[in-house]
């Protein structure tokens, strides 16, 4: 039941007695796994974004001081990902109905006594919909702190192991995707049907970009046939764990920090 979570650091395996007895509980840091069942070309299963959540999330708290107080909660595996419904097998959320989620999950923390609560999420297509409920969670309940962290975006040296192009231009089931799931599902990877696609390229002296500062909403049909933006055909397992080490390692910095994080005064 608990995956890639280490047993004793799982929500669903504590009693309510123990919840009720746990001392300082404004401090203690649940974070909520948030991915998605939705394309990832023909090589990556539809679980991608949520088993990298449960797996750097495993990793971490594995390496987590034992003294610092943290919990995994059952990943939400269900996203917004209508950008891919094109594709089969996608299963994808309202924007109206994955924020009613999150926010009646944080509420029901709320309610044990928790005050911190990490929303860390592997879906590009939704951390803005975290943002929003985050906000509106710290508004409705001023001594809530709700962080919305995307997984990615914790230090790592993931772009060192990646071409220039990849690195820049790789958005979804290319290199780095693909590593990280040889080392958490290798079994799950059809690298033989791995393909290598980019999105078309703007204009040189181009303002906008398909994602950046001055992006254009699009869906993935728009940009790929395959599915896949970027290079998986150059994805490897030996990639894939030093990504692994390195984002879970990331991780345990953000939990210890979140952790110390106070309120202002």
């Amino acid at each position: 039941m608990y995956s890639f979570i280490p047993p004793e650091r799982f929500f669903p395996y504590l009693t309510w007695t123990e919840i009720q007895a746990m001392p300082n509980k404004e401090n203690v840091v649940i974070i909520q796994p948030v991915g998605a069942i939705e394309q990832h070309g023909p090589h990556l299963p539809l679980i991608v974004d949520a088993a990298i959540s449960v797996g750097v999330l495993g990793k971490a708290l594995s390496k987590l001081d034992a003294e610092i107080p943290a919990y995994a909660l059952p990943t939400l595996y269900y996203g917004k990902s209508n950008e891919h419904w094109h594709f089969p097998g996608t299963i994808t959320l309202s924007t109206e109905t994955l924020t009613a989620t999150i926010i009646e999950v944080a509420e029901s923390i709320y309610r044990a006594g928790f005050r911190k609560l990490v929303l860390m999420n592997s879906h590009g297509g939704q951390p803005q919909v975290m943002q929003m409920a985050a906000r509106d969670l710290h508004v409705k309940y001023g001594d809530f702190w709700v962080f919305p962290h995307f997984t990615w975006r914790v230090p790592h040296i993931t772009k060192e192991l990646l071409t220039p192009k990849e690195a820049s231009q790789g958005m979804h089931a290319g290199d780095a995707e693909t590593s990280i799931m040889l080392a958490i599902l290798p079994d799950q990877v059809r690298l033989d049907k791995a393909v290598a696609e980019y999105p078309p390229e703007q204009p040189e002296d181009s303002l906008l970009s398909w994602e950046g500062k001055l992006p254009v909403a699009w869906v993935t049909k728009d940009i790929s046939k395959s599915g896949v933006i970027g290079d998986a055909t150059t994805a490897t397992k030996e990639k894939g764990d030093r990504i692994l080490e390195s984002v879970s390692d990331g991780w345990v910095a953000v939990i210890k920090e979140i952790y110390a994080f106070r309120q202002p005064t």
